[in-house]
């Protein structure tokens, strides 16, 4: 005992100094006694995480100073790419690396840069472990009592931590989302920790649907999400045709604020399929798949189904990428056109093409035989942006130039497609686009441009007027697009 009460101390007193020092916070650390305590109760249960799996004192202590300082680089590394730091919702994300590798800047496990030193530090265990004694106890009563008892009572922890009493004090310690504060005040792993139970106890409100106004809305409604897009311009980059489009025959276009830089599709297409504010999400904001899992009633595409509408997805990627399938179909999408429909598509790098893209998605607007509704997710233009990608083309923001002309391209398209297709049907048709966040390039650092991507609105068969800008939050726009559902064309112009 009086092993582990050593090697316990000095590993939390590493881990707190390395934190005080080096750690990923914006401010200041709070060393205020109740802080200091739950800092130091989120090192002490990383400890006993590891301490569960060898009994030796000096490796948990070893392996938990480790796991501090690891945690420390990524969140660093993913601080300077995003702009914030690591998030207990990221840890869901990783069974998507090994399966989609060519989406992340991790470099796959057989690089000498992660294999080495895995290599290394599973050869370092091994030995130390085989170099030093367990503490388990000889008696075969206790040692087994061991051997089930502390797992058990982790266990139990993590079962308890989202569920009263236990949920009712760690709200008391962190009551509301406040991440940079949270990350000062109690460190990277009590923030962790605190924000997962938080998030897995579900304390947000259900909102109802919403009352609709009466009248069936415009014939087609079709909103493309398009991956990365900002205005080239913005980048230094050259003039985008989209974009003269946008000023001059759009209903309203202009900038949209989103909830992430460089990454966190999920916070974008969620606001805007719901019109919920981040705030009204509670812990679940930093990953609303993971919390909600697409049971909005909110949705755009429930709202549309109730009012007679077909409701198709369309998206030239894998299913399981974000659960998308699972989380699309809850949000009340009957058809999902999705990777496999897209096998023999042209593709530009590594994903199918944004044009290749419009292409289908004007068939199936062409084909339809009732009111549509279609939501669409660009892929080309997905980071990140690595030599080999592009034939010629290494520079990542050349590479992103090169694609996004292609997204341009294929609004253009589309706009031409329905507009004619408008004409052709007298009906009437409504064209959403909008970036969901700023791709992250060395030459757009979190920060640039207050977290805002470009959008368009436009709106083919209803009488002309002159384009406006209108800056506002992806929420918004969301609440926009349900005008488009279920009102009259006149009450549309009112609404915007």
């Amino acid at each position: 005992m009086t092993t582990f009460l050593i090697a316990t101390a000095i590993a939390l007193g590493f881990c707190l100094v390395l934190e005080v020092i080096a750690g990923d916070s914006i401010g200041r650390a709070s060393l205020a006694p109740r802080d200091l305590a739950l800092r130091l109760l989120g090192y002490l249960l990383i400890l006993l995480f590891w301490f569960e799996f060898s009994w030796r004192p000096w490796l948990a202590g070893l392996t938990c100073a480790i796991s501090v300082g690891a945690l420390i680089v990524v969140s660093r590394a993913k601080r300077s790419v995003i702009g914030e730091p690591l998030l207990f919702s990221d840890f869901a994300l990783l069974p998507q690396v090994p399966r989609h590798p060519q989406l992340y800047y991790i470099p796959p496990l057989w690089d000498p840069r992660i294999s080495v030193p895995a290599l290394l530090t599973l050869a370092a265990t091994i030995l130390w472990y085989r170099t030093e004694p367990s503490v388990l106890p000889a008696a075969t009563l206790p040692r087994i009592a061991a051997l089930i008892g502390l797992p058990l009572g982790l266990g139990l922890l993590v079962w308890a931590a989202p569920r009263p009493p236990l949920a009712r004090l760690i709200a008391r310690w962190f009551p509301h989302p406040d991440l940079e504060p949270d990350v000062a005040r109690v460190g990277l792993p009590a923030s962790l920790l605190g924000y997962t139970a938080r998030a897995l106890a579900g304390s947000e409100p259900v909102p109802e649907a919403p009352p609709l106004p009466p009248g069936l809305g415009d014939d087609v409604v079709v909103v493309i999400q398009l991956e990365s897009f900002i205005d080239p311009e913005r980048l230094g980059g050259p003039p985008l045709p989209a974009m003269d489009l946008f000023r001059a025959r759009a209903a309203q276009y202009g900038r949209l604020r989103v909830p992430a830089h460089g990454a966190y599709t999920m916070r974008s297409e969620h606001a805007v399929l719901t019109g919920r504010t981040p705030e009204s999400l509670g812990f679940g904001r930093y990953d609303p798949y993971t919390s909600r899992s697409g049971d909005e009633p909110t949705s755009l595409a429930r709202l549309a189904r109730g009012r007679g509408y077909g409701t198709l997805f369309l998206h030239p990627f894998h299913r399981d990428f974000f659960r998308r399938a699972q989380v699309m179909e809850a949000f009340g999408f009957t058809d999902l056109v999705m990777g496999e429909a897209f096998e023999g598509a042209p593709q530009v790098g590594p994903y199918v093409g944004d044009v290749a893209l419009g292409e289908r998605l004007l068939a199936e607007v062409r084909a339809r035989s009732r009111p549509l509704f279609l939501f669409c997710v660009t892929m080309e233009n997905h980071g990140p942006w690595k030599p080999g990608r592009l034939p010629g083309i290494d520079d990542p923001q050349a590479q992103y130039l090169h694609h996004v002309a292609h997204t341009g391209r294929m609004v253009e398209d589309v706009a031409a497609g329905l507009e004619s297709l408008a004409r052709e049907r007298g009906e009437t048709i409504t064209l959403c686009v909008f970036g969901d966040h700023a791709p992250s390039l060395p030459t757009c650092k979190p920060g640039f441009g207050d977290r805002t991507t470009d959008y368009a609105l436009f709106r083919f068969g209803h009488p002309a007027a002159p384009p406006r800008r209108h800056d506002l939050a992806a929420d918004a726009l969301g609440l926009t697009l349900r005008e488009a559902l279920a009102a009259a064309p006149a009450d549309i112009a009112a609404a915007t």
